[in-house]
């Protein structure tokens, strides 16, 4: 066997389990939750498996996306309370709306990976809710700001509080669903940040109606309704968000065993089990935070960021720079949204029905950058319809690679405690891209945006590359593992670890087959 293949199969079981004494006998070396699953193994029909199938969908997947869709329309909200008089009423002037718009980032960034771990040690449904209540309240009170400072304050304390719920939730998502389930289901969820910019402009356009009722601006108004909303919905959702199959209240005890049954044998090579009822340990943390895959993928999601949160902030300002009133830029945005948003879900539909991820990324990140390049060939403010008609593509081709990607990552990370850290970690320093993105759209170079588009565009074709570099990786992987495999066979692979120790190398076991 070569050292690579060799490597590929040791197993230093000081480094997991503090042991080193080699189990010949696997039967006898089982844990009690692998035990407790296969004395619970249900055959299940077909037809069975998609009712089941049907009612998780049902339960979790609408929840998640409204939940989705009020946390993206108050972080993005701000792009639409200052054409609605908020940068006026504040006296703020050249780079100071840029730098309301990063400072959200900062602690957004820091505490992901901090809350997925406080997920894991307690409820989803409950940390999930105690988030909704804290960034509802937080943008409630933004209506009372009267100063700069203040709304740099506001805008500090709404990143905390909602840095952890979009890796909370794919997190949960994964618990439920096979890897070429979870992306057509993280697509419905995620298309609600498509939404929010059609449906946070509807609003914005009826709720700068109330300006100047009780003494309020249009843009106060914007603040104040918008925050009212997740802190109703925090008051229930912790009732009616479901934790994990285990534990899922509207299932039977053989809907539960079937679906952790499911996820079990889940490793890609038919071969093995990974496990999604670990306790997370530092060793968790550290395989979590250490993982190439996670690192080689953040350039990948800055592609997202980068233009995904300048363009939405800046959007409604570019529509109204073609000459159309504050009030009809916003109607705008809708159309735009509503595109990206069914381009979404028939990217995500194709992957898994494909079964493979990378070639929706690059061409997701391809119909980007097409967008990007007729933006700096038009010649600004000449032919509106034209930029008009390309910001479509712009906003398709940002939107429908992100969620293939983190769909991807969360398929090649396990068991669960280090998906939840790594997935985090991911989300985490990609999302620092939205501080880039939020300074690349300069108010200077109004209609132009030579700058954000120019960088915007760069930072797609990095995607593009480093998207290659990733599946070459992958594959290599594979073929290391497949090679394994066939020079040994599964009884003896099995026999140089106890069950448990298989069940901790998760994505490292020589089972263990990434999606490419």
């Amino acid at each position: 066997m070569s050292t690579t293949a060799a490597d590929a199969v040791t197993y230093e079981k000081a480094t997991v389990m503090g042991e080193e004494k080699k189990i010949e006998d696997l039967s006898e070396t089982k844990t009690s939750s692998q035990e407790e699953i296969e004395a619970n193994h249900v055959a299940v029909s077909e037809a069975d498996a998609r009712k089941i199938l049907s009612k998780v969908d049902y339960r979790l997947v609408p929840v998640l996306a409204l939940l989705y869709l009020v946390a993206f329309i108050d972080r993005s909200n701000i792009g639409n309370a200052k054409i609605a008089g908020l940068t006026d009423e504040l006296n703020m002037h050249g780079l100071q709306y840029n730098a309301a718009v990063t400072l959200f980032f900062v602690p957004y960034t820091l505490l992901e990976v901090p809350s997925n771990i406080v997920l894991k040690l307690m409820r989803p449904s409950r940390w999930i809710a105690i988030l909704m209540f804290s960034w509802g309240l937080v943008m409630t009170l933004m209506c009372l700001i009267s100063s700069y400072g203040g709304l740099l304050a506001a805008r500090w304390f709404l990143g905390v509080t909602e840095s952890g719920f979009f890796p909370a939730a794919t997190f949960l998502l994964t618990l439920w669903y096979r890897r070429y389930e979870v992306q057509r289901r993280m697509a419905v969820f995620y298309v609600a940040a498509s939404l929010s910019g059609a449906f946070s402009g509807l609003l914005a356009y009826a709720i700068q109606k109330l300006n100047g009722r009780g003494d309020l601006s249009g843009w106060q108004w914007i603040f104040l309704i918008e925050g009212l909303i997740p802190v109703a919905m925090a008051l229930v959702i912790w009732k009616i968000l479901p934790d994990s199959p285990e534990t899922a209240s509207f299932l039977t005890q053989e809907e539960r065993d079937f679906l952790v049954n499911r996820l079990a044998e889940e490793t890609g090579s038919g071969h093995g089990k990974v496990t999604n009822q670990d306790k997370i340990q530092t060793h968790h943390i550290k395989a979590g935070l250490s993982d190439w895959k996670v690192w080689a993928a953040v350039p990948i999601f800055w592609g997202n960021t980068v233009g995904v949160y300048g363009f939405t902030a800046t959007v409604p300002t570019v529509i109204r720079g073609l000459g159309y009133s504050a009030a009809n830029a916003q109607l705008l945005t809708i159309p735009i949204y509503v595109f990206a948003s069914i381009v979404t879900i028939i990217f995500a539909w194709w992957s898994d029905h494909k079964r493979t991820r990378s070639p929706f990324i690059i061409a997701g990140y391809c119909i980007a950058s097409c967008g990007f390049i007729a933006q700096l060939a038009i010649p600004h403010p000449r032919y509106p319809g034209l930029t008009y008609g390309f910001l479509f593509p712009v906003a398709a081709g940002l939107y429908c690679p992100f969620i293939c990607l983190v769909s991807w990552i969360g398929n090649s990370l396990a068991p669960s405690s280090k998906r939840a850290v790594g997935m985090a970690l991911l989300i985490s320093v990609g999302n620092m891209g939205g501080i880039m993105g939020s300074n690349i759209y300069l108010e200077r170079e109004a209609p132009k945006y030579k700058t954000g588009f120019g960088v915007s565009l760069a930072m797609c074709l990095v995607a593009i590359i480093m998207t290659f570099v990733l599946r070459a990786a992958y594959s290599r992987e594979n073929a290391v593992r497949e090679k394994v495999l066939s020079e040994n066979t599964e009884e003896e692979i099995r026999g140089r670890y106890t069950e448990q120790q298989m069940l901790d190398l998760g994505d490292r076991s020589p089972f263990y087959r990434y999606t490419l």
